[in-house]
Order: structure tokens, then C-alpha cells, then sequence
């Protein structure tokens, strides 16, 4: 959703809180309470019961709007095809909308509107399944404005009108379909203002035509949009249009006069032309290229992810980051049900992640941020990224800074660190791109059977912990070093926030540097508590260090060495050791006495080196691609990364 909440929300704990961001939080959450005090059908069910009935295939909207009044007047034609034999035909619509004439073939039909702010629409003789149909609802009405869906306001003195529909405002200005289960083919936004405004909308503009007073303006997108997506700006916009990617597509921005003349505002704008090609890397081709990319700026504090067009209410390079990472994730993909959100807003945050990393910080900058992520999120002891049924009636809980954005940003980054840069990403763009998942909803079961399919890994366990599970460990790491043969032990002992997890499973982060300067690098793979490792290693250790680049979420730990450690217990790792582990150009095998075959696995089960390793040897891994591997000898696998 809204980097309303990414900066305000999850940055609110942070030191670098700002005047802006508390203004933004302010108008967020009165938006949230609004919306939660009139949406409790649709928390209720995430899919309105009573439109299961009918795919809705296309929306119309033909609106009469005027910036100065909060006042709404139009025909909605909607296309769609019946699943079943249908007598009547249900549309989320609010009471504040008088609807004045349904037309169905030139007739007209009967009508009710409905407390529950439905609009019920009964045919005459019933509609036969996968069929074809359409009709059409004249209304008008005074949006409610305790809402936030639908605003009238000024900017330097001129009128501005804006839509936010995320999570059930759409129902609030048009008659629509808002459940998870239905994204709607085409949209058509033709829109009738007075002449001296411009109209920003979703897809791609067809066409502006003045007549008398007015201008009629006609957007269209035919990519599958949910109907919180769908939204439109209408003020004295400045208009710029420009290209951006390669091959290009249009790159059009909407803002206001004094945005255009901030030298400032627009180099940030115009920023988005370097990280869109660095998402294209990672993520795959941006998904509305045969449309355009760009921003319309409106009057709330931070942003909203309006399909091909972004509602803006500040100008950062992060926030910026963060709504288009929502283009992959949030408008391609779309959380299949509210208590999924994190699909979007973790997915969106991990795109800061990604953009800070590559574009926008030095190395420590980074390290700053993700130590600021971490404290956030471990600044209370429970709460999951998933949203449960009981909390989905609190709008907070599912628009939470801390758990549905920051940690599900985290739980990403624990993800790359398990999987490798090249495997994660790729596992990314494969969840991007799967035909039963790309402009359609997604849900987290959907995202962790991609990743089954990408990888060959069952992650069922680490979602349990880390997505449906609450809290985070603390580890009490000790160590020694053998006198005799230079390996270090290590013993891992884990306690939990929360009591919803057992044990959190997950491969742990250990840098280890000597005296004259050399470094090793370990991912133990603990999954029980006061478990021994033992690794090779060829130098005197001079320091430890857990967590060194903070792949993982945990807080308090500690790491000490302990020169009493046992390093006979039974839970002490089999005598064969691979190392290092993160390897770089070469592995040898620690404890083999006799030439063994080996063979070596990519993550996604190709064999891609055999041979015969012989004792005191190593095998060359130079030519890898950066990632996750499995090498089989002696009987026994072996999980390695590749850097």
C-alpha cells in the first residue's frame, strides 16, 4: 500500500523522524479509521459472497467531475460473464450514490440498494452461464468523506480532486466489483471536467477533447487491475512527457505547477529513470510497458500504487523506489486476501532494500539502514508478518509499519541469504512471471510454492517460524579453537520472543578473521538448541563475528569465546566438513582420507560438475554462478553458497 506507511509508520520509531513524515502519518491514520469503521462487510469476508456469481470482465466509467465539488455524476457500463444461471446481479456501491437507472438491452431493470452498500439488479427472465453481458448504472451522489477514497481539496489555491480507493474505498465513488478474486480486464476512464484542468488516470490516454467549457479525457488500460487500483487526479496538472528503459515506453508525470518549478522535486522525479532498469534486472521486464510508467500527484502525505501511474504526495528517492517495486508486487501480483498484504508492502520495502543497496548508499549507509530495520522490528516481542483473521477487523494491524513492511521486507532479505543473490532473484522473477499468478492474486501459500518450484526447496518450515510464527531468537553463540588441527567449535544455544515458535531454523552467519588478516565464512545450519559445529579452519582466529552483514533477524545475541568448551558431544557435525562455506573460487573437503566421487547440484537440481577429489585437494567453483549448490561424496550432501 501507501509509502504513507513505509516512512511514516515503520520510520516513526527511528531517530530520523521528520516533520513531514509526522504530518504524513497523521492523515494516514485518519484515513484508517475511517475506513474501518465503514468497511466491515468487506473485512469480514476479503470477497463479497454475493458477486461469486459473475467474472466482471470490464468497466466503463463515464464521469461528469469538478475539482471544486466533492461530487460525483456519471454511467458505469460494466461487461461481464456469469459463472451460473443468474437472476440478479450484485455491485459494491455505497448509500451515499443514489443510482437512478439500471439499462440492460435497452430496458430497464429493478433495483436495490442495500444497507450492506450493495446494489442488487434483478433481470427479467435469468442470464445463462458463460455469457457474454453488460449493462449499465446511472448515479450520482456526494462521496463520503470521512472515507479518504474520494477528496476534494486545493493546492496553492486551486481545486484538486483525488482518488485513494486502497483497501475498500473504490465502492465509495463507482459501482464496482471489489473482491480478491476478480481482477478486471479493461478499464475505460473517460472523464468530463471543466477545460482549464488535466485529468491523470491508469493506462494509457486516448484522447483529450475540448468542447465549450469542458474536456473530455479518456484513459484506458487493458493490463487486469483490482478495483482498489483504479483512481484518477484532476487539477492544473502540469503534464511532462518523457521515455524511459530500454527498449523505451512513455514516462508521464502529472503534477502540480509548483512541483514543476522545484528543480529539486523534479531531478528526484526524474530519478526514477535510473532504478526502474535495476529493477528490470532483478524483478524482471517492467509489467505495463505496452502502457507507461509515471506520477500524479495528490494531496496525501506519502504514495499510493496506482497501476502505470503513482499517486504521490512527496518527492523521495525511496518512496519512489518503494511505489514502483509495487508494480511487480501489489498491481502484477496482488495479495489474493488482506491478510496477505505483506506480499505487497514486503515485497515494496525489500525494493528500498534493493535500491539502497545499489544504488543509493555506501556499504555502512546500508548497514545503518538494515540495523534500523532490525531494531524496528524487534522492538516488540510478538506479532506475525501474515495477517490473522481475528486482527484483519483492525485496518492498523493490516497496514503495520512494523510487521507487514518492515519484517516482510526482512524476511526477503533472510530468504537471499539462504537461497544466494542469483537463486532469490531468479526465484523472483519466476514468481513474477508464472501464468497462474502474473496479473492475477497471489496469496502466501502461492509465493512459497513459486519458490518450491524455483528452487527445489520446501520452505514450508521457514514460513511457519518466520511469516505465520511471531517474534525472533536470541542466540548465545560460544566458540573455541583446537590447539591440534586449527578447527573451531561452536555451540548454539537459541531462546524466543514469542512462544508461538519452538525453534527458529535457520542457516547462521559466521565471519571469522585471523591474526594476520584472513577471513572465513560460515553458514551453520542450526536447527536445535545447545547444537555443535565444528569447521575447518588454517589460521590463528582473532575475532568472531555473528550476523556480520545482518542477514538474519535476531537481537541480543552474543558471541564469546569459551577456552572450557566441550568439543566431544555427540551433536558435534559429521566428521566430513566442506570449506569455506560461502566459497568463492575453490571447496575442500575437511576429514576425508581416501579419493572420493563427487558430484555437484545448482539449486534447481542440475548437475553441474563430477569428478574425483582427492585428499588434501580442492574443488575448483570458480566458474559458478553466485548461489546455493549441493555437493554429493562419500554418501553424504552437502549445502554450500557460492559468492
Amino acid at each position: 500500500m501507501k509509502q504513507i506507511y513505509l516512512i511514516i509508520i515503520l520510520y516513526c520509531f527511528t531517530p530520523f523522524l521528520s516533520a513531514q513524515n509526522i504530518s504524513e502519518e497523521r492523515d494516514r491514520k485518519a484515513m484508517i479509521n475511517g475506513e474501518a469503521g465503514t468497511y466491515q462487510k468487506m473485512i469480514s469476508f476479503n470477497i463479497n459472497p454475493n458477486t461469486l456469481n459473475y467474472d466482471l470482465k470490464s468497466q466503463r466509467l463515464e464521469l461528469q467531475l469538478d475539482p471544486s465539488v466533492q461530487k460525483v455524476t456519471g454511467i458505469v457500463t460494466s461487461a461481464f460473464v456469469p459463472n451460473q444461471n443468474i437472476n440478479s446481479i450484485y455491485f459494491d456501491l455505497a448509500n451515499t450514490l443514489t443510482v437512478s437507472e439500471v439499462k440492460f438491452h435497452g430496458n430497464n431493470l429493478t433495483f436495490t440498494q442495500l444497507p450492506t452498500k450493495e446494489l442488487k439488479i434483478d433481470f427479467a427472465n435469468a442470464l445463462p452461464s458463460n455469457t457474454l453481458d453488460s449493462l449499465s448504472i446511472k448515479y450520482s451522489g456526494i462521496p463520503d468523506l470521512s472515507t479518504g477514497a474520494f477528496t476534494t481539496s486545493t493546492q496553492s489555491g486551486t481545486p484538486v480532486l483525488y482518488t485513494l480507493s486502497e483497501p475498500y474505498g473504490a465502492q465509495e465513488w463507482f459501482p464496482t466489483k471489489q473482491s480478491m478474486n476478480d481482477k478486471i480486464e479493461k478499464i475505460q476512464m473517460i472523464v468530463t471536467a471543466p477545460s482549464q484542468y488535466n485529468v491523470a488516470s491508469n493506462g494509457k490516454l486516448i484522447s483529450e477533447t475540448v468542447s465549450g467549457a469542458n474536456k473530455t479525457t479518456f484513459w484506458q488500460t487493458k493490463y487486469p487491475i483490482p478495483a482498489y487500483l483504479i483512481a484518477l487526479g484532476i487539477t492544473n496538472y502540469t503534464k511532462f512527457n518523457d521515455v524511459i528503459s530500454t527498449p523505451p515506453f512513455p514516462f508521464v508525470n502529472y503534477v502540480y505547477p509548483s512541483t514543476a518549478a522545484d528543480a529539486n522535486k523534479m531531478s528526484i522525479i526524474d530519478w526514477t529513470k535510473q532504478i526502474l532498469p535495476v529493477y528490470e534486472q532483478f524483478f524482471g521486464d517492467y509489467p505495463y510497458r505496452n502502457e507507461k510508467y509515471g506520477h500524479m500527484e495528490f494531496g496525501w502525505g506519502g504514495g499510493m500504487e496506482h497501476a502505470t501511474i503513482t499517486s504521490m504526495g512527496g518527492w523521495t528517492q525511496t518512496l519512489i523506489a518503494h511505489e514502483l517495486a509495487h508494480q511487480w508486487f501489489g498491481d502484477k501480483i496482488t495479495c489474493g486476501a488482506w491478510n496477505d498484504i505483506w506480499l505487497n508492502e514486503g515485497f515494496a520495502t525489500f525494493g528500498e532494500h534493493l535500491t539502497r543497496e545499489k544504488l543509493l548508499n555506501t556499504p555502512a549507509e546500508f548497514q545503518a539502514y538494515l540495523l534500523n530495520q532490525k531494531n524496528f522490528i524487534t522492538s516488540l516481542p510478538s506479532g506475525s508478518v501474515y495477517v490473522s483473521d481475528v486482527n484483519l477487523a483492525n485496518i492498523n494491524a493490516i497496514f503495520d509499519g512494523r510487521l507487514s513492511y518492515a519484517k516482510g521486507g526482512y524476511v526477503l532479505r533472510m530468504l537471499k541469504w539462504i537461497l544466494g543473490d542469483d537463486n532469490f532473484y531468479q526465484a523472483l522473477r519466476d514468481y513474477n512471471s508464472r501464468p497462474n499468478l502474473a496479473y492475477n492474486y497471489a496469496k502466501t501459500e502461492d509465493f512459497k510454492n513459486s519458490l518450491l518450484q524455483s528452487t527445489g526447496k520446501d520452505f514450508t518450515e521457514f514460513f511457519n517460524e518466520w511469516i505465520y510464527g511471531q517474534g525472533y531468537p536470541t542466540y548465545t553463540i560460544q566458540y573455541k579453537q583446537s590447539s591440534v588441527n586449527q578447527s573451531i567449535t561452536f555451540k548454539i544455544s537459541q531462546t524466543q520472543s514469542d512462544s508461538s515458535v519452538s525453534y527458529f531454523k535457520i542457516p547462521l552467519p559466521i565471519k571469522v578473521t585471523g591474526t594476520l588478516g584472513e577471513t572465513a565464512y560460515f553458514a551453520l545450519d542450526n536447527d536445535s538448541n545447545n547444537q555443535y559445529f565444528t569447521e575447518p579452519l588454517n589460521f590463528t582466529v582473532a575475532n568472531v563475528e555473528f550476523n556480520y552483514e545482518l542477514q538474519i533477524l535476531e537481537k541480543n545475541s552474543t558471541i564469546t569465546q569459551n577456552s572450557n568448551l566441550q568439543t566431544n558431544q555427540n551433536s558435534i557435525n559429521s566428521k566430513l566438513q566442506i570449506y569455506p562455506n560461502p566459497a568463492k573460487n575453490s571447496l575442500t573437503i575437511f576429514g576425508l582420507q581416501t579419493s572420493e566421487i563427487f558430484e555437484i547440484y545448482s539449486a534447481d537440481g542440475r548437475k553441474v560438475k563430477s569428478g574425483k577429489f582427492y585428499p588434501n585437494s580442492n574443488i575448483n567453483i570458480s566458474g559458478f554462478a553466485k548461489g546455493f549448490y549441493i555437493l554429493k561424496i562419500a554418501g553424504q550432501n552437502f549445502k554450500f553458497i557460492k559468492e
